[in-house]
């Protein structure tokens, strides 16, 4: 029996197969004018959930019983991986389809800041990935996936885990600071501007009146 969540996945990722907007101006054949293509959205919102989880599950690293305390660091790791190969998925994605305009009632501190925003948590979803697989191989950890596992033979070695592993989290406190700005942003637009802005990375709804 499939699991719901897995359906639900598929469903999406199959969306994405589905009407694009080229690099070159091509027309979106997936949804209205405005739109991030299906590709882009079913991207954005699996990741969404996913960086949620791995970030909790670094938030609670020094809660886990010992006794649990590698699963959940392998689990932290493992998700981690899904969300930096998610990542360039995206990016590939974003190079080869046009993003769309935001909406001219969206304000000019928006259309000001929303480049530079996307593209420093862009850096920050690369980097913050690269000291963590750092930390994890230099701490001497064993990548499991359950139906195998990667091991690099790399010997315990606080001089190179300690420095990445305080960085990693440094920039992953600045990653959620940055995601929380993001998000009410977007619920300020839409629920206080009612400019749309939102609905540009959903699938289908009436888009809200703009703002008088």
């Amino acid at each position: 029996m499939s699991h719901p969540a897995g359906s639900i996945a598929g469903e999406l990722c199959n969306m994405a197969l589905e009407g694009t907007l080229d690099r070159n101006g091509g027309t979106m054949t997936d949804g209205e004018g405005g739109r991030y293509s299906t590709g882009a959205v079913c991207l954005h919102w699996i990741m969404a959930p996913l960086i949620i989880v791995v970030g909790t599950l670094g938030l609670l690293h020094d809660s886990w019983p010992r006794a649990t305390q590698s699963f959940w660091i392998n689990m932290h790791a493992i998700l981690g991986l899904a969300v930096f190969t998610l990542l360039w998925t995206r990016i590939a994605w974003r190079l080869t389809h046009r993003v769309p305009p935001l909406p001219a009632e969206s304000g000019a501190l928006a259309q000001r800041v929303s480049y530079p925003v996307h593209v420093l948590m862009y850096v920050l979803l690369t980097v913050i990935p690269i000291l963590g697989i750092v930390t994890f191989i230099w701490h001497g950890r064993v990548f499991d996936f359950g139906l195998f596992h990667v091991d690099f033979g790399v010997t315990k070695n606080r001089a190179v885990f300690h420095p990445t592993e305080d960085w990693h989290g440094y920039l992953a406190y600045a990653l959620f600071t940055l995601i929380g700005v993001h998000a009410l942003a977007a619920l300020w637009h839409q629920f206080v501007r009612r400019d749309g802005t939102l609905e540009r990375m959903w699938f289908a709804g009436r888009r809200s009146a703009p703002m008088p």
